[in-house]
């Protein structure tokens, strides 16, 4: 047995000091600070699942002799996650998947395994296997090649991964395992860390993807240490508000396809419904037109949206007028009512302005400028803009419309979802041809009041 050693780390961020203090120098956290034990005792009682059955050494290759054919990607049912992955999940893969609680991260894993063609192990170390046949009839009540298993141990979990032999492994959640090798509760920074490289070890070696649950901080990011989310080969994010049914999956790193990529669902009952066309739920029905009501044409990633801007602009009853934002940010708001003002004499300084995007999502593309700044010029002439009408294009110190990127693939979309004319910057170049929707060009802020007011 090897001399026990013990070392400090910091629960928050992760950072290891050589004793005990007060506050974490890295993250300014106050007592986060806890001793754990790093040195393990010799593997002698435990042999990896691969160990008997693959004698495989690595050997050098000329870059030219590697052979890639054999990386064919595994395609789920779920189109949504395939894209954000690249095009399906790549064998011998780690993927680490984080979100709030109660976000549905468990239900979105679950419900994929449930329609794999392929024989798969769900290890869960928070929910009984009981609890996991409720949730799983209500999303896909007959599978014949998901098993589930319910353990927290990973000497356990690798023993009967040996016997099963799955194509794809499960993990929920990453927090919830602990070996025997490590003496600190399930959880901490060294427990995180033993767990993610025994199950690194075994998805390189035989080649078998494996999918882990992540906690989140309060601060949204993943719990532990940072050195795991550089382990794993992809870090998924599934975002979206609770009071609110949309749900974001985006992937903020991954060796095996673009970080561009976004999948959006619907939390239903039967679990999460894959939205294939989110411009048309993002864009609420209305059969009398309101104003303050703009659609702008902007991008999540590689994916075009059309999103709705609504803003009311009413007269300041207190002295000093509110200035609120939902889904966007209330500094540029600012900004756009200052230019507003000044470059087009409406004065606004007095009143009240409110803006909201609807959907519940937030949007931080530049390319919203132009259908803010109509959604508050319509709303405080109380004039309506036409349904078929929407914007793309960001908006500068001095009332001058910029162009944008990819404004082709923004146009093709309005085109596809039937809005008649589309507002862009003139010094956008375009070479779309045979395009149905009218763009319409615009140099200055002036310009669009000319078509508004």
């Amino acid at each position: 047995m090897a001399k026990v050693k013990t070392t400090f780390f910091c629960q928050n961020c992760g950072s290891q000091y050589s004793k005990w203090q007060g506050q974490c120098t890295a993250c300014k956290e106050w007592n986060t600070i806890a001793e754990e034990v790093i040195q393990k005792p010799e593997k002698s009682d435990w042999k990896t699942p691969t160990s008997s059955n693959n004698k495989r050494v690595s050997k050098p290759l000329l870059i030219n002799e590697i052979d890639t054919s054999q990386e064919a990607r595994m395609q789920t049912s779920d189109a949504e996650f395939n894209r954000v992955l690249g095009g399906g999940i790549v064998p011998g893969s780690l993927t680490l998947l984080g979100g709030e609680p109660g976000i549905g991260k468990s239900t979105l894993l679950l419900q994929i395994a449930l329609k794999l063609p392929y024989k798969t192990l769900y290890i869960s170390g928070e929910e009984s296997q009981k609890q996991i046949k409720m949730r799983a009839e209500r999303i896909n009540p007959s599978s014949n090649h998901c098993y589930i298993l319910t353990e927290t141990k990973t000497q356990n979990i690798f023993k009967q991964i040996e016997e099963l032999e799955p194509d794809i492994v499960v993990v929920d959640s990453i927090q919830t395992l602990h070996s025997d090798y490590i003496e600190s509760s399930s959880g901490s920074i060294s427990q995180i860390k033993e767990c993610t490289t025994e199950l690194i070890k075994f998805a390189k070696e035989t080649a078998t993807p494996v999918v882990l649950i992540g906690h989140i901080t309060k601060d949204g990011n993943i719990a532990g240490p940072k050195i795991s989310e550089h382990m794993v080969d992809t870090v998924l994010q599934f975002e979206g508000d609770r009071n609110h049914v949309f749900r974001i999956l985006r992937a903020n790193k991954n060796r095996f396809g673009s970080t561009n990529e976004l999948g959006i669902y619907e939390m239903q009952g039967s679990g999460l419904r894959e939205v294939s066309n989110p411009s048309e739920i993002l864009i609420s029905k209305k059969d009398e037109d309101l104003s303050g009501n703009a659609i702008s044409a902007t991008l999540e990633g590689m994916r075009p949206l059309m999103i709705e801007v609504q803003a009311l602009v009413s007269t300041a009853v207190y002295g000093t007028p509110q200035r609120s934002a939902t889904g966007f940010n209330a500094k540029r708001l600012n900004m756009l009512l200052a230019v507003l003002e000044k470059r087009a004499g409406f004065r606004l300084g007095a009143k009240d302005v409110f803006l909201n995007i609807t959907g519940g999502i937030s949007v931080d593309d530049p390319a919203i400028d132009l259908a803010v700044v109509a959604a508050i010029l319509s709303s405080n002439e109380d004039v309506s803009l036409p349904k078929d009408y929407c914007f793309a294009s960001e908006v500068g110190l001095s009332g001058e419309i910029r162009p944008v990127q990819r404004v082709e693939q923004r146009i093709l979309e309005a085109e596809k979802l039937g809005f008649s004319t589309i507002f862009v910057s003139k010094y956008n170049k375009i070479a779309l041809k045979n395009a149905t929707i009218k763009i319409q060009l615009i140099s200055k802020i002036e310009d669009l009041v000319g078509f508004i007011v």
